[in-house]
């Protein structure tokens, strides 16, 4: 699986194509997410980044 790193060079359609969703609505929720996660009481950190979680979530989903 492609991270984030790897995936934000490509043009818009490849991004889609590799991602399922458009970038803006990939970018839309990345934002959405952080919000949610500011929100929370802090524990330990996640290893992966909140972009590479979402791409992992995405790629469970398109399964």
């Amino acid at each position: 699986m492609p991270t984030y790193e790897q995936l934000q060079h490509l043009s818009p359609e490849q991004f889609r194509r590799a991602c399922g969703v458009k970038l803006q609505t990939f970018n839309r929720l990345v934002e959405v997410l952080a919000e949610a996660k500011a929100k929370q009481k802090t524990g330990r950190p996640s290893v992966l980044s909140l972009e590479n979680q979402l791409l992992l979530t995405l790629e469970y989903l398109r399964g």
